[in-house]
């Protein structure tokens, strides 16, 4: 018999070779200069969305954690905000590498490049701070406020500023054609499996995270638990005593 955790972790290897196969052998895609290498949007794409969705995510556990002091929310920032740094990374690193062999150029100074490189600044920022403090409470309040105060403005970066400025990055890739059905099924197996394989990561890192906390976690409120650790009390005997 095949246990359960067997099971996904075959679907999950049969879902990888799956998509790494169909990325390799997805026709070319007319419109770009090298039609043969348009494949990197198979990992481009799919980078960024989860990268996106993790910096959200971190913001929410940051508000969280602020408004209830619940640690399994700082557990999980710490989890979201390193993952979104990794993804963040790697759609820098897709993306600039699609500059290199779509337009000639590692670095085009383009809006999109510029503001998406901020992002990834600030993503490795959140990363830093939390290591950068040796107290664990001061470190999860800085961590989970500073996860709130830049959503926004990493949104903005993402979604808003490259396109008010003028950007060679094409914003015109949907409507005129230029990636099929074939493509865009690519990009769905991609990152469907990028998904999965995101939530295996921020489980492990979560489960490491509630370890560290150790008896801060208040098994008598389930969903809530005290930022500050427990300490035995010693009871005086004076009272007894005398009663004797």
């Amino acid at each position: 018999m095949i246990s359960a955790m067997n099971w996904r972790a075959l679907v999950f290897c049969l879902l990888c070779v799956s998509a790494v196969a169909y990325a390799l052998t997805a026709p070319d895609a007319s419109g770009f200069p090298e039609p043969s290498l348009a494949r990197i949007i198979f990992f481009h794409l799919p980078c960024a969305f989860v990268a996106t969705g993790l910096i959200v995510h971190t913001a929410w556990l940051g508000y969280r954690y602020l408004a209830t002091g619940d640690v399994r929310y700082d557990a999980r920032g710490a989890a979201a905000t390193e993952l979104g740094a990794i993804f963040a990374a790697l759609t820098m690193a897709t993306g600039v590498l699609f500059s290199k062999v779509q337009w000639g150029a590692w670095w085009q100074n383009d809006p999109r490049q510029t503001s998406f490189l901020i992002v990834l600044l600030l993503c490795c920022a959140g990363v830093a701070l939390r290591a950068g403090l040796s107290d664990e409470q001061k470190a999860a309040k800085a961590s989970a406020a500073y996860s709130v105060a830049t959503v926004l403005p990493m949104l903005f970066l993402i979604f808003v500023l490259p396109r008010i400025l003028q950007s060679f990055h094409p914003s015109d890739t949907i409507s005129s054609g230029k990636l099929d059905g074939a493509y865009w099924t690519g990009v769905l197996l991609v990152f469907v499996t990028l998904v999965w394989a995101t939530r295996v990561l921020y489980k492990e890192r979560t489960a490491i995270s509630e370890n560290r906390y150790g008896n801060q976690l208040d098994p008598d409120h389930p969903g809530s638990a005290s930022p500050y650790p427990r300490r035995p009390v010693a009871v005086s005997k004076v009272g007894e005593e005398e009663e004797r």
